[in-house]
């Protein structure tokens, strides 16, 4: 045996054995079977104890992948050698239903990465406060600390929700207060979200950028004078709800929170109104102001509705455009294929897009508006990040980051699910399936990473995504949906390969470090 071979064995047998290079083991999965047939399990934590995660950084021509999978892996971690030839021969390799042979090609290059996280709303603020203060800090940790998921977005409504207690808004009264003399924060923001978003930020390893959207004006300002219903904002209080947003916006600042981006929801808008809102107030309200480096997103609304909704506002007003900095889109009906956003990517180059809201259980036929342990609703995460991820998404936003075993507090009894269930009476919280889904992408894809092309060589495939990290490194996104387990080769030039198992209905983040 060489020594170079010998000192990559040696640096694998420490990665497995814990010892390289955080000095300490990963803290297991503390397993509950939910015992229904079909669901897989959930890992339970309390204010004593929370499994953990650690990205080991691979030496050089070494992978290391981590797997989670339905029948119960959790971040599993498994390394590897880069194996290097004198010539590249695969016409052994990806000739069966099993055998999948990718090629990352890393000089083909698409958008970089901002990040992913999960939602700040009054309904998880309340279900978080429920816990003990050493559970609520474990809490904060497994999303957000470096033994965590690395969270680095946080979108928070900007007053009330559907997941509140009640409806509200920002200077309900007095009526007709144009000049918003009576704007303050609501009790929710000091109470539950202002807290949560700092000790967030006190816990995590990278900026957290902070997307905040509006569900509604007050409804003085809108037609139908209710929070909901078919109600648009008054044309002489376009420029009262433009201040509404620079409003908020200096409120969370004295707070010490800035908002990195803020987008306008087009439920209080129809698409002509926002044309000429974005262009006459909202944009230059903004721009004039000391947040002018805050970006503005359209839509925030389903894929179907977005090129409507953006050539509505260029027909308008082509002004509306100038002033937008992205696309907002939604996880809900996307009927429409990904290459959709593609297509919007390519009319407007200079705007990135952002998946801001997604959850399971929101649609009229989820019978269980709560799964717990439900796997099937975990796999249409990754298949929905991979999908956007690989038609120009730079970021992904989760909804609710936990929510009450019902799937609430929810004021308009929307209940739906959420990777974090919390049990307050029993100071614990479960993470499902789909926390360990989110993690696969927010622990190992850091931001400014960027996206590559990958080329399938065989008949049978894989769903996949690979970054370049700013370290340099290949990171790889694997999403089985089989039922059997995939033999896959990642080829990362014409001389060097990875081999790997890819579990039955498993996704796997492998890191390969490329350097010779």
């Amino acid at each position: 045996m060489t020594t170079h071979n010998f000192n990559l064995l040696f640096l694998i047998f420490t990665i497995l054995a814990c010892k390289f290079p955080t000095g300490k083991c990963d803290l297991p999965c503390r397993v509950r079977d939910v015992g229904i047939e079909g669901r897989s399990i959930v890992c339970v934590c309390d204010a004593n104890y929370c499994d953990t995660i650690t990205r080991e950084a691979p030496p050089r021509q070494v992978f290391v992948a981590y797997t989670s999978s339905n029948a119960g892996q959790r971040f599993e971690k498994s390394v590897g050698v880069v194996q290097q030839e004198t010539t590249t021969d695969d016409s052994d390799f990806g000739n069966t239903q099993d055998e999948v042979l990718l090629r990352v090609l890393t000089s083909s290059r698409k958008q970089f990465i901002e990040g992913f996280g999960g939602s700040v709303t009054d309904a998880a603020g309340i279900n978080w406060r429920t816990l003990s203060d050493a559970a609520q800090k474990r809490f904060i940790d497994t999303y957000f600390g470096p033994e965590g998921l690395e969270y680095n977005l946080i979108r928070v409504p900007i007053g009330g929700a559907d997941f509140s207690t009640h409806p509200y808004t920002y200077n309900e009264l007095p009526w007709n207060d144009a000049a918003l003399t009576n704007f303050s924060l609501s009790p929710e923001d000091f109470l539950y979200k202002l807290p949560m978003i700092k000790m967030a930020e006190a816990a995590a390893t990278n900026r957290i950028k902070i997307t905040a959207s509006t569900w509604s004006p007050p409804i003085w300002m809108k037609t139908n004078e209710r929070i909901t219903g078919f109600g648009q904002v008054k044309p002489e209080f376009y420029q009262s709800y433009a201040d509404y947003h620079l409003r908020f916006l200096e409120e969370y600042d004295k707070a010490d929170v800035k908002v990195w981006r803020h987008h306008h929801n087009q439920r209080t808008t129809e698409w002509h109104h926002t044309g000429r809102w974005v262009a006459n107030n909202l944009g230059p309200t903004i721009r004039n102001s000391r947040f002018n480096d805050t970006l503005i997103l359209a839509v925030d609304d389903q894929r179907y509705t977005l090129s409507l909704w953006l050539k509505g506002m260029e027909r308008e007003d082509p002004k509306s455009i100038e002033y937008i900095d992205g696309i907002a889109v939604h996880y809900y009906g996307n009927y429409l294929p990904g290459s959709v956003l593609t297509r919007i990517q390519n009319r407007y180059p200079d705007k990135i897009l952002l998946s801001t809201e997604a959850c399971e259980g929101a649609m009229p036929w989820d019978l269980n508006k709560v799964e717990v342990g439900s796997w099937r609703r975990a796999a249409r995460y990754i298949k929905s990040i991979l999908e956007d991820l690989n038609n120009h998404v730079v970021g992904w936003i989760d909804w609710n980051l936990c929510l009450d075993e019902n799937g609430g507090p929810n004021w308009a009894d929307n209940f739906v699910d959420a990777p974090i269930i919390v049990y307050g009476n029993g100071d614990e919280f479960i993470k499902q399936p789909m926390f360990y889904a989110m993690g696969h992408f927010s622990k190992f894809i850091p931001r400014g990473s960027r996206v590559v092309e990958v080329s399938r060589m065989s008949s049978a495939a894989i769903d996949n995504v690979a970054v370049v990290t700013p370290e340099g490194n290949i990171v790889v996104v694997l999403h089985n949906t089989k039922s059997y387990e995939l033999k896959v080769r990642i080829r990362i030039s014409s001389d060097r390969r990875v081999d790997l198992i890819v579990e039955p209905e498993s996704v796997k983040t492998v890191e390969i470090n490329r350097s010779l």
